[in-house]
C-alpha cells in the first residue's frame, strides 16, 4: 500500500506545480490503473499525514485563530489575524488536485461495481467529509463541477453554493448506509476501521450529527431532521467506535505522510517556539480540570531534540505558576524574569522566559500519535447541544450526554503514546465541578467541545462559528492586525480570482461583491 501511496503523492506533487487550476492533462474519471481502494487509502493518510498542510492550516492559523496555541512568529497569522494568501490558500489548491482528485476517481470507478459497494460507500463519506473542510473554510466552492479542475478538456469548474453542497451532503451520506454490508467486499487498505462497515455506519451517522448542528441556525427544520436521523441510524457510542488514523513512528518531512503531520508541524526545529495560550490554560484552571497536565507541560529547551527535553512542570508550577501566551502577544511580549530549578542531573538550572510559557505535552505531538477525526466525546456533546437547542429526545438528557462528553473527552487522551490515564475519581469530580447551569448550556457544551477538539484547529474554527461559543477575546495587535476580530472565512486563492474569475466572481457577487475574510459562509449565522 506504501508504495502505491508514495506513487500518487508523486503525482499529486507534480499537479500541484501547475499553478492554473486545470492546468492536468489527465481527466481522472478516465483512470484504469489505479485501485480506488489505494485511492481512498491515500486521501485518509494524506488528510492528518501531510506536514505541509497541517503546517499551514493547523498550527499558522486556525489553531492561533481559536486560541488553542500562539506566541511564536509563525502564529501571528492566525493569532493576530494577519493576512497571508500564500497559507490562507494552501488547502484549496492542494486537496483540489491530490485528495479530492482521488476520492472523486475512487467513487466513480466503483460506483457501479458490484462487488465493491462497502468501498463505494467508504469514498462516498470520505468525499463528504474532504469537501466539508474546504466548504466550512471558504464558502461557496467548486464541488458538483470539481472533477473539472483536472483537464484542459473541460470548462473552469463553477462554484456550487454552500447550501446545496451541504443539501447534497446529507444525500451522498443517505446513499452511503445503503451500500455497508458486513461480509461483502473487505476493504483491507481502509486506514481508519481496517474495513469494518459496522463502524463506518457509526461515523457515516457521527459525520451527519456534525454537519447537521452545523445548519442548525439557518435551517433549523432540515438540520432536526438529520439530527434525527442520525441518531436513529447510531452515532459513535464508545471510545472503541472513534474515527482515528494511526500513524507511524516517523518524524515527516514535506513529502512523507507516516507519521502525524500536524505533529511534526510542532514539533520540528531545534527549538519548540509554540505555547499555550492563556485563554485555554485559564479556562482549564478555573473549572478544574483533570487533563491540564496531561496536554500541557513545561521543558527545558536543552537539548535541542524534543522528546529528550527534562520536564520541569513541577518546579516552574511551584515557582511561578503555569500560564500561557496571552491573545495579542509573542512570547517574549510579556518577559519572565529567570528562575532557577533542579532537575535529577543538576542544581540550580536556569529557566528562561520562554520555557516558563507552558506548551503542548510530548505526549499530543510524538510523531506516532494518532490524528482524531471524530470521537464518541464529540459527538457526545452534539446530542447535548441538540437536545437544549431543539428539545429533542436523543436517547437521554442533555445533562447525562455532556456528563458522557466530559467522561470521553478525559478517557480520549489515552490514545496518545504513553499519556497518562485520567483517574476515575478526578473525572467524577470534574463532573461535579461543572454541572450545566440553566441558561449557560449550550455555552458549556460548546466550551467543552472547544476543548475536547484540541489538535483539530479547523474543526474547532467551524464549531466556534456554528455555535458562537466559547467567546473568545481579540488578538489584534497594532502594527500587525488586518482585522479587530476573528475572521470568519478564508479568502479565496488569487490564482482562482485571475483564471477562473467567471465563476469565482460569481460567488463573490453573492457574498456581496467583496472576497472578505469577514464574510461568514452561509451556515455562519450570529
Amino acid at each position: 500500500m506504501k508504495k502505491y501511496i508514495c506513487l500518487i503523492l508523486l503525482t499529486g506533487m507534480l499537479a500541484t506545480a501547475c499553478k492554473k487550476f486545470g492546468d492536468i492533462n489527465t481527466d481522472p474519471t478516465k483512470s484504469s490503473n489505479l485501485d480506488p481502494a489505494i485511492q481512498l487509502g491515500y486521501a485518509q493518510q494524506k488528510f492528518s499525514g501531510d506536514l505541509n498542510v497541517q503546517e499551514r492550516l493547523g498550527v499558522i492559523l486556525t489553531m492561533p485563530l481559536v486560541g488553542h496555541i500562539g506566541g511564536a512568529w509563525a502564529n501571528q497569522y492566525g493569532q493576530f489575524y494577519v493576512k497571508q494568501e500564500r497559507y490562507a490558500s494552501l488547502l484549496w489548491e492542494d486537496n483540489y488536485v491530490n485528495e479530492i482528485k482521488n476520492i472523486l476517481d475512487a467513487e466513480e470507478r466503483s460506483r457501479n461495481n458490484n462487488t465493491a459497494k462497502n468501498l463505494n460507500g467508504m469514498c462516498r463519506v470520505m468525499k463528504v467529509y474532504l469537501f466539508a473542510r474546504l466548504t466550512d473554510l471558504y464558502g461557496d466552492i467548486p464541488y458538483t463541477d470539481a472533477s473539472a479542475a483536472y483537464s484542459k478538456s473541460k470548462p473552469a469548474p463553477a462554484y456550487d453554493k454552500q447550501e446545496d453542497i451541504y443539501n447534497d451532503f446529507f444525500k451522498q451520506l443517505d446513499t452511503a448506509a445503503t451500500k455497508f454490508n458486513e461480509g461483502q467486499d473487505l476493504v483491507s487498505n481502509d486506514a481508519f476501521y481496517k474495513g469494518s462497515t459496522a463502524k463506518w455506519k457509526k461515523f457515516t451517522a457521527s459525520l451527519r450529527l456534525r454537519l447537521a448542528l452545523r445548519i442548525a441556525k439557518r435551517n433549523p427544520t432540515k438540520a432536526k431532521e438529520e439530527i434525527q436521523k442520525a441518531f436513529t441510524a447510531g452515532v459513535i457510542a464508545s471510545q472503541d467506535d472513534n474515527c482515528l488514523m494511526r500513524h507511524d513512528n516517523v518524524q515527516n518531512d514535506y513529502s512523507d505522510l507516516r507519521g502525524n503531520g500536524l505533529s511534526a508541524a510542532l514539533n520540528q526545529g531545534d527549538l519548540i517556539g509554540y505555547r499555550m495560550t492563556s485563554t485555554f490554560i485559564t479556562q482549564l484552571q478555573n473549572t478544574n480540570d483533570p487533563r491540564l497536565y496531561v496536554m500541557a507541560r513545561n521543558y527545558l529547551d536543552k537539548p535541542f531534540k524534543p522528546f529528550e527535553r527534562v520536564d520541569i512542570t513541577e518546579q516552574v508550577k511551584a515557582q511561578v505558576g503555569s500560564f500561557g501566551v496571552r491573545p495579542a502577544d509573542f512570547i517574549w511580549d510579556n518577559w519572565q524574569n529567570t528562575i532557577y530549578v533542579n532537575t535529577p542531573d543538576a542544581q540550580g538550572v536556569p529557566v528562561s522566559n520562554n520555557e516558563q510559557f507552558i506548551q503542548v505535552s510530548n505526549y499530543l505531538i510524538a510523531p506516532n500519535a494518532p490524528f482524531l477525526h471524530l470521537g464518541y466525546a464529540e459527538t457526545e456533546f452534539l446530542l447535548a447541544d441538540a437536545s437544549i437547542r431543539f428539545n429533542m429526545q436523543l436517547g437521554a438528557t442533555a445533562e447525562e450526554h455532556y456528563k458522557n462528553g466530559l467522561t470521553a473527552a478525559c478517557r480520549q487522551l489515552a490514545i496518545y503514546p504513553n499519556a497518562p490515564a485520567v483517574s476515575d475519581a478526578d473525572i467524577t469530580k470534574f463532573i461535579a465541578d461543572n454541572a450545566l447551569q440553566p441558561g449557560r448550556e449550550l455555552q458549556q457544551i460548546n466550551t467543552q467541545l472547544w476543548i475536547a477538539l484540541f489538535m483539530n484547529g479547523p474543526e474547532a474554527y467551524a464549531n466556534i462559528r456554528r455555535s458562537g461559543f466559547p467567546v473568545l477575546p481579540s488578538g489584534f495587535k497594532s502594527g500587525y492586525s488586518d482585522a479587530t476580530q476573528m475572521p470568519r472565512r478564508m479568502e479565496y486563492p488569487i490564482s482562482e480570482k485571475s483564471l477562473n474569475a467567471k465563476h469565482a466572481g460569481e460567488a463573490i457577487t453573492r457574498m456581496g461583491g467583496k472576497d472578505d475574510w469577514n464574510s461568514r459562509v452561509w451556515w455562519d449565522m450570529p
